[in-house]
């Protein structure tokens, strides 16, 4: 993961690159946090309702994650959040959490907001009706940075369309081609009406191979960066734990007052 955030273009001069694991103040703000947080609250949150009808029964930490994400931004009293669409229904959580820890212990943090991409959701090749996943339990469903040619190639020689040829965006209507639409704009740095244009005297076979160029050439550089740092083990080990220990030097002073508040010290 720190390979792959790094060859994305992540600075760890800018920001502050560590495991969540390696600072125990995560852990500790998650559990105060819950102490306030109602079940009904968690139940309704719709990543909880989707993963547990498909695990049958999920389990306590998928239950109780959204109050971990909401400690990881609270901790650093962040005021904005980068999301995707599917978070913001955890975002609103970790303002309600901030909300109601403040007005029991008086005004401490503040309540973050969401910082939205323009660009929309990317959807499973297989089922575009659902987002693509690294948790797909189907091989072609995702493209990984990691992917070779040949693989990029074949997923989406194999993504879902429909008996229409002609290439159009239209989510609502045509899922499947809209979803290679949407993933050759945002491939290309071009605008959707631009990527429909290029395809205007394309059937969708051919526009495929046009998809996969466009893939291939954004995520090759990426790729071979990451096989490049991963060959290093011992400068990520060495970022990361500088990154540890900067982040417990802001975490740190801000689980005390918590602790002070609730009484804990």
């Amino acid at each position: 993961m720190a390979a792959s955030l790094l060859a994305c273009g992540i600075n760890p001069e800018k920001v502050i690159l560590f495991q969540q694991s390696q600072v125990s103040e995560h852990a500790e703000l998650s559990w105060i946090l819950s102490c306030v947080t109602s079940m009904p609250r968690l139940r309704h949150l719709p990543q909880w309702k989707i993963k547990s009808k498909q695990k049958n029964e999920g389990s306590v930490g998928l239950y109780t994650y959204p109050v971990l994400q909401a400690a990881d931004i609270l901790l650093y009293k962040s005021t904005h959040v980068p999301v995707g669409e599917d978070q913001v229904q955890h975002l609103k959580l970790a303002q309600d959490l901030a909300r109601i820890f403040n007005n029991h212990y008086g005004a401490l943090f503040p309540e973050p907001r969401a910082l939205l991409s323009s660009t929309q959701k990317v959807k499973s090749l297989s089922t575009p009706s659902a987002k693509m996943s690294k948790s797909d339990p189907h091989a072609m469903a995702t493209i990984n940075i990691t992917d070779p040619p040949d693989n990029i190639t074949l997923k989406i020689r194999r993504a879902v369309t429909d008996f229409t040829s002609e290439v159009t965006f239209d989510p609502e209507a045509r899922p499947g081609v809209s979803n290679l639409v949407a993933i050759h704009a945002a491939m290309a740095k071009i605008s959707v009406e631009e990527a429909v244009l290029q395809a205007q005297h394309l059937d969708t076979g051919a526009y495929k191979r046009l998809v996969s160029e466009a893939v291939i050439q954004r995520l090759t550089p990426i790729r071979e960066e990451i096989q490049r740092l991963r060959s290093d083990r011992a400068h990520l080990e060495a970022l990361l734990a500088q990154g540890s220990r900067r982040a417990r030097e802001l975490a740190a002073p801000v689980l005390a007052e918590v602790r002070h508040r609730v009484g804990f010290c």
